[in-house]
C-alpha cells in the first residue's frame, strides 16, 4: 500500500510535466532522487545533521513578549516537548530569545538513538526534509512516530510567522515561498506518515 501511494504521487508529478520537465514541480521525485543519490550513500551524516538540529530546536526558543505569543507557544509547543520527554526520553531546556542554550547531553543522546533507528533512505530523507522545513527535529520525529500529522507539524512550525501575519498583514511573496515549501513538506510527510 505504501509503495502504491508513492507511485501514484510520482505518476501524477510526471503527468504534470507538459512541454518541459520542471523538477521544482516534482517534490516527491526530488525526494526520491535525494534518497537514492545522497542519503543512501551517506546515511550517518544525515542522521548526525538531524541530531544537531535537535540541539538548537526551534521549539526550545521562546518569545518573552507579547504575552499572547508567549501563551500560544506554550500551548502549542509544550505538549510536543512533553511527548518527547515521555516517548523519546529526551528532556529539552527552554530559553527566552535567541541566545543559545546547550541541551543536556543525555537528551541529545536519547534523541539520537531514535534517529539512529531510521535506516530506510527515503524515510531518513523525509525526516531531514521535515526537520529543515520546520526548524524542528522534534516536530519531524513526532510526525514519523505518528504523534502529529503533517498539517499539525506545519502549523506549529509556523506559529511565530502566523502571529506576525495576524499583527501586520500578509506578504504575497512570503506566502508564495511558504506554499512552495509546503508541497515539499507534504511529500516528505507522506513518507513519514506511511512509516508511522
Amino acid at each position: 500500500m505504501k509503495k502504491r501511494a508513492f507511485a501514484d504521487v510520482l505518476r501524477t508529478e510526471w503527468d504534470g510535466q507538459v512541454e518541459r520537465i520542471d523538477p521544482m514541480t516534482m517534490p516527491m521525485m526530488r525526494l526520491v532522487n535525494t534518497a537514492l543519490d545522497g542519503v543512501s550513500v551517506e546515511p550517518q551524516a544525515v542522521k548526525e545533521d538531524i541530531v544537531r538540529f535537535a540541539g538548537t530546536d526551534m521549539l526550545c526558543y521562546r518569545a518573552d513578549a507579547p504575552q499572547g505569543l508567549v501563551d500560544r507557544q506554550r500551548l502549542q509547543w509544550d505538549p510536543v516537548l512533553d511527548w518527547a520527554e515521555t516517548r523519546l526520553g529526551a528532556r529539552f531546556v527552554l530559553a527566552e530569545g535567541v541566545m543559545h542554550v546547550a541541551q543536556p547531553a543525555e537528551s541529545i543522546a536519547a534523541f539520537g538513538i531514535h534517529v539512529g533507528g531510521v535506516n530506510d533512505p527515503l524515510e531518513l530523507s523525509s525526516l531531514h526534509v521535515v526537520t529543515s522545513l520546520t526548524g524542528s527535529a522534534i516536530l519531524a520525529m513526532a510526525v514519523l512516530m505518528g504523534q502529529l500529522n503533517c498539517d499539525e507539524a506545519w502549523t506549529k512550525a509556523h506559529l511565530d510567522e502566523d502571529w506576525n501575519i495576524e499583527q501586520w498583514g500578509r506578504d504575497e511573496e512570503a506566502e508564495a515561498r511558504r506554499a512552495h515549501r509546503y508541497k515539499d513538506m507534504q511529500a516528505a510527510c507522506l513518507v513519514l506518515e506511511a512509516a508511522a
